[in-house]
């Protein structure tokens, strides 16, 4: 099932995309996605169900959200590629390290994503991002799956220079606008494989990163059981997974976002989110 939040002439609704890729508002019986999304109400919804829903048509589609517009948590996952970390001059972690995003930092599916006068590194990061359906806390990593709602692709676009003012990435990751993620998620019923998950970024029509999910140092569920030994984990709270080499810092010269260009990142068979860049 591919679900997304939108607005639809202006209002919020939560859609389903269906097996003919239409989208059908399905608002009055599930609810908007929120933290706290109770995933049963979604689990329960038959094809019969579906075609009981209007469809919605693209036009009447006025903003793509992020299918979680505001997580109690963003959790982001660094160095967990072994080339980005190589390519960063990083050791291999012993152990997952994390940062946090801020819901006012993200943007949706066709959204602009923003660079300010502050500075002009604004830099592309794509990853695979993994949305909790079921919380919980001292999540065995056998029982990780189980807690997985969906998949979706995620921009986890940093402003370099602020992240390296100090030792803490915060600054950097959380500009107003700078990232993304959406525009739909899939539920995990979709996806039997997701260690065979591909990742690719584009920048225009150039691919400036690519990875399978495989090459991750630390797996969904080793993270997943790593933070639950320190914090409860809520339905609709978001974990993005890391992103593989390709970054712009480390091109020679550094590269980075201009406005006017477009930033695709792309989970074939997934989803494919996009995002043009302006200045604020």
């Amino acid at each position: 099932m591919r679900l997304a939040t939108v607005e639809v002439e202006g209002r919020p609704s939560t859609i389903v995309l269906d097996r003919d890729a239409r989208a059908r508002d399905v608002t009055s019986t599930t609810g908007l996605i929120s933290a706290d999304v109770d995933i049963d109400r979604f689990a329960a919804l038959t094809e019969a169900d579906l075609a009981r829903h209007p469809v919605i048509e693209s036009g009447r589609i006025t903003r793509w959200l992020p299918p979680v517009p505001a997580p109690r948590r963003i959790l982001c996952v660094g160095f967990n590629y072994h080339n980005h970390a190589a390519e960063m001059d990083k050791e291999v972690p012993s152990h997952p390290t994390f940062f946090v995003r801020f819901p006012s930092s993200l943007v949706g599916h066709r959204e602009p994503i923003r660079r300010y006068p502050a500075s002009d590194t604004l830099d592309w990061e794509g990853e695979i991002a993994v949305v909790i359906g079921r919380g919980g806390r001292d999540i065995r990593r056998d029982a990780a799956d189980a807690h997985i709602w969906g998949y979706t692709a995620f921009a986890d676009n940093s402003v370099r220079e602020f992240q390296l003012h100090g030792t803490q990435a915060t600054a950097g990751k959380n500009f107003d606008r700078s990232g993304s993620f959406g525009p739909w998620l899939v539920t995990a019923d979709e996806v039997p494989d997701p260690a065979a998950l591909e990742l690719h970024t584009y920048l225009g029509d150039q691919r400036v990163q690519s990875a399978v999910l495989s090459d991750l140092v630390f797996d969904i569920p080793a993270v997943i059981e790593y933070i639950s030994t320190w914090t409860t984990l809520s339905p609709g709270d978001v974990i993005a997974t890391g992103t593989p080499a390709g970054i712009g810092y480390r091109q020679v010269p550094p590269r980075y976002l201009q406005a006017g260009e477009v930033l695709t990142i792309e989970i074939p068979g997934v989803t494919t989110l996009v995002n043009h860049v302006t200045d604020a």
